[in-house]
């Protein structure tokens, strides 16, 4: 496994995705999820956990990297583009929480990991993100209905 500034691009992005997640749960202990399926609770906290760690280490890929140019400007101009969009939505999401903000900031991240798997061929992370995306989606709809 080697690291490179590819690893430091997704350790940052992950790390300013994560901390308005933070902010939330220090204003909000008492939030209580909605979604009683244990199933899609385990497949939504394995697929998070899954991305964050896969977003970080090459685990199953060696080495983080671009097959041109092209693809490394698609990866930063995406990801980064998609994570300023992801931070504008938080502070309305504390302002007046809506299905429609909370679905924003369930299909943000998961494009952020599955734009980030697919780009570096790190397949771990592409089908953790779809497991992360659907299950996180179905239980933000649930939370915020």
């Amino acid at each position: 496994m080697k690291f490179n500034w590819i690893n430091l691009w997704s350790g940052l992005t992950v790390a300013f995705m994560l901390v308005p997640n933070i902010i939330l749960a220090a204003k909000m202990p008492q939030e209580k999820n909605k979604c009683g399926h244990a199933l899609i609770n385990a497949a939504e906290q394995l697929g998070r956990y899954a991305c964050i760690i896969l977003m970080i280490l090459p685990v199953a890929v060696g080495e983080f990297g671009f097959r041109s140019v092209l693809e490394m400007l698609i990866y930063f101009g995406s990801t980064g583009l998609l994570l300023i969009i992801y931070l504008i939505v938080w502070p309305f999401y504390f302002q007046a929480p809506t299905r429609k903000k909370a679905t924003a900031l369930a299909v943000l991240p998961t494009m952020v990991f599955l734009i980030s798997g697919l780009l570096l061929r790190h397949w771990l992370l592409a089908t953790a993100s779809i497991i992360f995306g659907a299950s996180h989606n179905y239980i933000s709809a649930r939370n915020n209905s």
